[in-house]
């Protein structure tokens, strides 16, 4: 079997979806995930999660993160440091946004 790199479809929720709640951004992913990029076109600071009982991340207004989770795999054993199927991203505000939306591009 050959291994490629593929990208998930992208997840997106609009400001008005964005609340002091952790809501989900899009559906669970359909494959494990190697890196993901989340941004943020609002003007409001928000928190991002997969746990959410706990804020894990945190984006700034108008910036976005980009995260390479098996950057630094050992290429004589793939150890599978990748974020499993059914993960799901949730966001929160921290300053409430007013315009624009938030998105998640994942590729696996």
């Amino acid at each position: 079997m050959v291994a490629i790199a593929r990208f998930e479809p992208i997840r997106t929720l609009g400001f008005a979806g964005i609340s002091g709640a952790y809501a989900y951004v899009g559906a669970a992913v359909d494959r494990p995930i190697r890196n993901f990029c989340i941004s943020n076109n609002t003007e409001g600071d928000l928190y991002f999660t997969t746990n959410t009982s706990q804020d894990e991340m945190f984006v700034p207004a108008n910036t976005f993160r980009l995260y390479d989770v098996q950057s630094n795999i050992n290429p004589n054993h793939d150890d599978k440091y990748v974020f499993p199927k059914g993960t799901r991203f949730s966001v929160k505000q921290i300053t409430a946004p007013v315009s624009g939306a938030v998105y998640i591009e994942c590729m696996n």
